[in-house]
């Protein structure tokens, strides 16, 4: 006598494998695109601060090569925007991050309080997952650093004034193209416009400081 009742292996009762095998690997996408956001962000911000520190010492000795055409003052003029860049970069990072770091502990207190419960598994991932502002001045004052070493490097072992100057916007150009195809590449944009706007914000800086500085040193003020 034949039995009434489903039976299992009825292909109504079939466990959708296919569908939690895709949710699984829809999760682990997921994740993977979540972690590649996350270095993505410490990846921009470290061209950022190579750029900052690109751009901002090449103005600062070109500025002073308008007006000087001795080697040691154009160097020494670098050096100085490196070490002084380079510390207010890691302050400046430092004091933000910290700030950061406070906001998130207190509102970490404030959903304890609330449950009041004790410290779960998540609030442990929560605490490994807080902003480190050491690690965050480190990286920004040797992010600064690195771009920084450019226009030193490029002007550091030739004597001629205007063969030093050419080196240094010759260097400071391969650099900007550099870091602006990377900007790209971490912001998933396309390649020329971000080059060509990094690269003409660097020349004008370069530019502008030059041509100030020399308008106001042959002033004679």
């Amino acid at each position: 006598m034949e039995s009434n009742q489903p039976s299992l292996h009825d292909p109504k009762f079939t466990v959708p494998i296919s569908d939690v095998e895709q949710q699984a690997s829809q999760l682990e996408n997921e994740a993977k695109e979540f972690d590649y956001s996350k270095r993505s962000q410490w990846l921009r911000a470290a061209v950022l601060g190579a750029n900052d520190g690109l751009v901002s010492t090449a103005s600062l000795m070109m500025g002073v090569g308008a007006v000087k055409q001795d080697i040691k003052v154009m160097i020494l003029t670098g050096f100085a925007g490196l070490v002084a860049g380079a510390c207010s970069m890691a302050i400046g990072e430092f004091v933000s991050v910290y700030s950061q770091l406070d906001i998130e502990v207190a509102q970490m207190k404030r959903d304890k309080r609330r449950v009041g419960s004790g410290e779960s598994e998540e609030e442990e991932g929560e605490k490994e997952n807080l902003p480190n502002p050491v690690q965050a001045a480190a990286a920004s004052a040797l992010a600064f650093s690195v771009g920084a070493m450019v226009p030193l490097l490029a002007a550091s072992f030739i004597r001629e004034y205007k063969v030093r100057l050419g080196a240094v916007i010759a260097a400071v150009t391969v650099a900007l193209v550099v870091f602006g195809w990377l900007g790209a590449v971490l912001g998933k944009v396309p390649a020329f416009r971000s080059c060509m706007r990094v690269l003409v914000g660097g020349w004008l800086a370069m530019a502008i400081t030059f041509g100030l500085t020399k308008l106001i040193g042959s002033s004679g003020l």
